[in-house]
């Protein structure tokens, strides 16, 4: 019996070319590689440059088709060097040129000479001539994605049906890694929004500072939007929004600047609708102004149990493109999420109130019914022990003490009054400012000594005034915390002059301590700085109080 042959190579199945057959291992490498990685633009990125490798085309393109599937959203190149790409300028649009074809049409576009078939437009003098193309439709689930053009062959030949055939088999394997890279990104871009608003709601609910919490929603917003900006809007005592928070990479004087309910945006948020601004340039329901810098723009308001409890505003560069439906869903349940933990904090806030004004009662009554009482009859008793002294120089004494007793008791009634009072009651910087020193008078283990120059109660305004209680606030704690001071001195000046001019209000806090270590942490330092630059201002450090001139002088200063 004959030994069976040595297996050879497979002879062509009957119809099949040669030439497409010798091409698949080619194509199995092609698709394999397509279908590596998640990372949708690197995706993209990769097919163009598989399907030029695949078909031998000096270029390849993919169009991202736009969520309104008449223009393209995204186009991703190969083979077009990075000079010709700045001379060539704007991308295709996929409406008045040749891609439109493709964009308007599910099926491939093969033009056989592009010299003899020019498009609708003409030629652009920037553009490398290419005399052969094509297109295929990328399909995601069925539902065209975008399209895949390749053109001009290197040996100048035109594309032919076997190019077509292989591109199509990539196109659909290419359908298939996009949905995955969409997936995945839209599972990351999801968890971002997610995270933000976690970290939204902790900062909300941690009791700190409303301004800081504010600011945390601002700078989440900003971030998770791609934005150059995130701003938070609160509504004005005259009506109107009011600017309460604003995350920006420069320095900005729009804090406390009021939009008046007149503003046509205002009015719609102020309703509870959601605002989506193409181009800030153009659209006529803005004003003139700063705002006009910008391009796409996301207002969405701060709704609560149909209660507005303010805005959220997110406006991109000009030029970038549009909030994506996507993104204007997940801007909009962050937005809510926002509301809901600004409504938790003011409801945590009211039950700390509630639990100070019952503890101010219990703290008054005991003053009244206790206090008072057992100082009124120690009063007594030393006035019967006076009239019975023989000696002129105790009954001096005992008088003095009895006098000390009565101004003891006239300032413990003023206490009991001033207990009494509302909290809520306007207070002018001045009283705030002390009920700060007074605040830190308790774990600093003695009282700072403070001194005021000029009208600090009228002339400061209220955003200025609230981020300098606050830019005190820090620096008292500071000195408790890492300075370990035996003498701090609080200085308010209103009558300051800025180094551009302008009349401001200067914070300098003064200790004699150890001074900040070399190499030590500078978060505080940079929330002053942040605070002083959210209204004009600057901060900065200086030497000390202590004999040797040591310890740390901290100022902040800021425009009226």
């Amino acid at each position: 019996m004959l030994p069976a042959p040595p297996p050879g190579p497979p002879s062509p199945r009957e119809g099949t070319p040669a030439e497409l057959l010798a091409r698949v291992p080619k194509l199995l490498e092609a698709m394999r590689s397509v279908g590596s990685g998640l990372g949708l633009h690197s995706t993209l990125h990769r097919i163009c440059e598989t399907a030029a490798e695949l078909t031998g085309a000096r270029y390849a393109a993919l169009g991202v088709l736009d969520e309104d599937g008449d223009g393209l959203a995204d186009f991703v190149h190969h083979g077009l060097d990075e000079a010709t790409a700045r001379r060539v300028g704007h991308l295709p649009d996929g409406r008045k040129d040749l891609l439109g074809a493709l964009v308007h049409g599910p099926e491939p576009v093969r033009p056989t000479d592009l010299t003899r078939e020019p498009p609708p437009d003409g030629p652009c003098e920037h553009h490398s001539p290419a005399r052969s193309f094509f297109g295929v439709p990328v399909k995601v689930r069925g539902a065209v994605f975008g399209h895949l053009y390749l053109a001009d062959k290197y040996k100048g030949e035109p594309f032919n049906d076997h190019d077509l055939a292989l591109v199509r088999v990539l196109a659909t394997e290419a359908g298939t890694a996009i949905g995955n890279a969409r997936l995945h990104e839209a599972a990351q871009q999801r968890e971002r929004w997610i995270d933000g608003s976690v970290a939204v709601t902790t900062a909300l609910l941690a009791g700190g500072d409303t301004d800081d919490a504010l600011q945390e929603v601002a700078e989440q917003a900003r971030r998770l939007s791609g934005a150059a900006a995130g701003i938070v809007l609160l509504p004005a005592d005259g009506g109107g929004l009011e600017i309460a928070a604003v995350a920006a990479p420069h320095r900005t004087n729009s804090l406390g600047v009021v939009i008046p309910p007149e503003n046509g945006i205002v009015a719609e948020l102020l309703s509870g609708r959601p605002v989506f601004v193409d181009d800030a340039a153009t659209d006529p329901r803005l004003e003139a102004g700063p705002v006009r810098a910008y391009g796409p723009i996301m207002l969405l308001p701060l709704c609560r149990d149909g209660r507005v409890l303010g805005g959220l505003v997110m406006p991109r560069a000009r030029g970038e493109r549009p909030f994506t439906r996507t993104e204007r869903e997940l801007g909009d349940r962050f937005a809510s999420q926002a509301a809901l933990a600004l409504t938790m904090a003011d409801a945590q806030r009211d039950r700390e109130r509630l639990a100070v004004y019952e503890d101010r009662d219990r703290i008054a009554r005991d003053l009244h019914d206790l206090v008072i009482q057992r100082l009124f009859a120690t009063g007594m008793m030393l006035e019967s022990a006076q009239r019975r002294a023989a000696a002129p120089e105790v009954r001096d004494g005992v008088g003095e003490a009895v006098d000390e007793l009565d101004v003891t008791i006239q300032e413990i009634r003023s206490a009991i009054f001033a207990l009494q009072q509302p909290a809520e009651a306007p207070t002018g910087l001045r009283t705030r400012v002390l009920r700060e020193i007074s605040m830190a008078a308790v774990p600093l283990g003695f009282t700072p000594s403070h001194r005021f120059t000029g009208p600090v109660d009228t002339a400061v305004g209220d955003p200025t005034g609230r981020n300098l209680i606050a830019a005190l606030r820090e620096t008292l704690s500071n000195a408790f915390r890492h300075a370990r001071a035996g003498r701090i001195e609080v200085v308010v000046d209103a009558t300051a002059l800025l180094p551009d001019g302008r009349p401001g209000v200067r914070l300098t806090v003064s200790d004699d301590g150890v001074g900040i270590p070399a190499g030590g942490r500078r978060s505080g330092l940079h929330n002053l700085r942040r605070r002083a630059e959210s209204v004009g201002g600057a901060s900065g450090l200086g030497p000390g109080i202590a004999a040797d001139g040591g310890g740390t002088t901290v100022w902040w200063e800021a425009p009226y």
